[in-house]
């Protein structure tokens, strides 16, 4: 039971932060398919705010907003995955991309080329390029609400929501460490198109704007930056499981 005090302190709190559910929400539903509302991320994550303005240990050094970012971020994510809004032909093509990337790679001693990898797959360019739009709206901040760290978001995000990884156990700092690794052995354009997103936060127009491509072509490199590193990152993966 709280106090009065407490409660009221619980609500300011809240209500401080309720503009952070909604600039999260709707910062993730552009990364989301359209058949995800706006209104059901915000009232998943007012759930998280306040599940985080309960638990919340000023001791521990970690920034409040810091800490309900991540408790808001998870309860959004946490009612996406209830619904299977993602094709099982989306994922099993995200496996065949990776690799084809992981085969063209270990063949050639360099980053696979669009039209190399299409050619593994017995595709056309088009098609390819067709799989990655595909492949970018099931990219999920799979780590998010696995790390507890102020940066771990960022790189999560990158891996698809079918790996299977234990909830508990995980070895975060390792695996960061690996992740940040494989994201300097991105082509050049990949690893700016990664800032630009997830530590600058901008959109995919923006990011076109800023890499002089179109919206489309970002969403594609995106997806493809995303599967190079699945497939540079199997083995740890793997170990995991």
């Amino acid at each position: 039971m709280y106090t009065d005090n407490q409660a009221e302190s619980l609500n300011i709190l809240v209500e401080r932060h309720s503009p952070l559910v909604k600039r999260i929400a709707h910062h993730l539903a552009a990364r989301l398919p359209a058949s995800v509302q706006v209104d059901d991320l915000i009232q998943s994550g007012m759930i998280g705010l306040l599940e985080a303005a309960r638990k919340y240990d000023g001791s521990k050094g970690a920034a409040f907003e810091t800490y309900a970012g991540i408790r808001i971020r998870g309860a959004m994510l946490d009612e996406v995955r209830k619904g299977d809004w993602v094709p099982r032909s989306v994922h099993r093509n995200g496996r065949r991309v990776a690799e084809a990337v992981k085969s063209v790679e270990s063949r050639l001693g360099r980053d696979a080329k669009d039209n190399e990898i299409a050619a593994e797959l017995q595709i056309s360019i088009d098609e390819y390029h067709s799989m990655l739009n595909d492949c970018m709206g099931s990219r999920l901040f799979s780590f998010d609400d696995l790390l507890d760290s102020e940066d771990s978001h960022h790189e999560g995000a990158l891996l698809s929501p079918d790996i299977d990884l234990p909830h508990e156990g995980v070895q975060t700092d390792r695996f960061l460490k690996a992740l940040e690794e494989a994201i300097t052995t991105l082509p050049e354009r990949e690893q700016l198109l990664l800032s630009l997103y997830y530590d600058e936060e901008m959109n995919l127009k923006e990011v076109g704007a800023v890499l002089g491509v179109s919206e489309s072509r970002v969403s594609q490199l995106h997806s493809q930056a995303a599967l190079r590193l699945r497939s540079r990152l199997e083995g740890w993966v793997s170990d995991l499981g």
